[in-house]
């Protein structure tokens, strides 16, 4: 390692970073456009490019996705690592308005009155404000579940969901409900990875595109 790579401004770096990806996956990519941009963000953040195979996108997910941001949108995380994961300078200059539910004390006496999980409460909350909102599963599949029963029941309507719960009990099926369904445009990953910090890099690209669409970017 050199010197000069060590003293690199972080902007500097993400743009080596962004190139070098590029590079390891010459066109024609299996993703082009908008959708290419998304999943080379996911790439930036994990270093896998498995994601490459793994990542499914709803045919409207990204068009819904900035749609709703240019608006403003209410967007839900159901873990504070997702929260704190997003860019809250990005947000900001949209109007949206990024929360965690997981830690409120109403969810917590929810999940204990129901006897279900605080991720399943925080979906339950968050159901009446979510009506052209985006939600963010990074974590935790009974979150995504109860969020597609909902949906199911057309009792709430997310402008995009993005789901990505890792792990081994649950995530994979908990996606492939996700994946099957037509309703509610998504991004999600097959199998078991993902995490909250992939699924934080979704929203940061869709905002980053936002931005850009609206002439924003820099101001």
């Amino acid at each position: 390692m050199t010197e000069r790579s060590t003293l690199m401004a972080p902007v500097e770096i993400e743009t080596r970073s962004l190139a070098i990806i590029d590079s390891e996956v010459p066109e024609p990519r299996p993703f082009e456009g908008r959708e290419w941009l998304v999943v080379r963000r996911m790439i930036h953040t994990s270093a896998d490019f498995d994601l490459l195979s793994l990542v499914h996108f709803h045919p409207e997910a990204i068009d819904s996705g900035i749609r709703a941001m240019k608006r403003g949108c209410l967007v839900v995380t159901d873990t504070e690592m997702a929260r704190v994961g997003i860019t809250p300078s990005r947000m900001d200059q949209l109007g949206c308005r990024v929360v965690c539910y997981i830690n409120t004390q109403e969810v917590r006496d929810r999940a204990i009155r129901g006897k279900i999980t605080r991720a399943q409460a925080a979906v339950d909350f968050a159901r009446f404000r979510l009506d052209g909102g985006i939600y963010v599963v990074g974590n935790a599949p009974t979150a995504l579940i109860r969020l597609l029963k909902w949906t199911g029941e057309k009792r709430c309507k997310p402008a995009l969901i993005v789901g990505m719960p890792v792990g081994f009990v649950n995530a994979t099926e908990s996606k492939e409900r996700l994946m099957i369904q037509e309703e509610v445009p998504y991004i999600s990953v097959r199998g078991r990875k993902g995490g909250s910090a992939l699924a934080a890099s979704v929203i940061n690209q869709l905002a980053l595109l936002a931005l850009d669409e609206g002439g924003l970017r820099g101001k």
